[in-house]
């Protein structure tokens, strides 16, 4: 028997510590066919989401897929992100995180961020995907 994976777990996890600490938490994600996001904010097939609870509206973290709606340039969207396309999940402030193995067709070198309705400029993306690690944090 195949056991469940435990990255939608660790993804959860990451996601209430930032909140819980009053970090950013932003969703690093490899964009395709199955991914819903505003094509127009995607570059070079990656896409970076600020998925806090003051940016997003009706946030859903499943273990299939994370789902929520966002303000982009004021308009309200729907956005659905199939859990194996997440690359990384960290906090805006510091980088704590950590980063996913590519799934399937979500392999993608080039990394681009985009955080809905922020009047500050994007912030770096995350360090380049190579393997899955937690990092201790203080």
């Amino acid at each position: 028997m195949d056991l469940p994976s435990t990255k939608p777990y660790l993804i959860r996890a990451i996601h209430q510590w930032c909140c819980d600490n009053g970090f950013t938490p932003y969703l690093a994600v490899a964009v395709d066919a199955r991914t819903r996001v505003p094509r127009e904010h995607v570059r070079d097939g990656r896409i970076v989401l600020n998925v806090g609870y003051d940016a997003t509206a009706h946030l859903c973290m499943d273990n299939d897929s994370i789902s929520f709606q966002a303000r982009f340039s004021g308009v309200a969207r729907d956005i659905s992100i199939p859990i194996g396309n997440v690359s990384a999940i960290y906090a805006r402030e510091n980088g704590a995180g950590m980063a996913f193995e590519p799934e399937d067709e979500t392999a993608s070198t080039a990394t681009a961020s985009s955080a809905p309705d922020q009047d500050e400029p994007p912030d770096p993306p995350p360090p380049p995907v190579s393997r899955a690690k937690l990092q201790r944090v203080k």
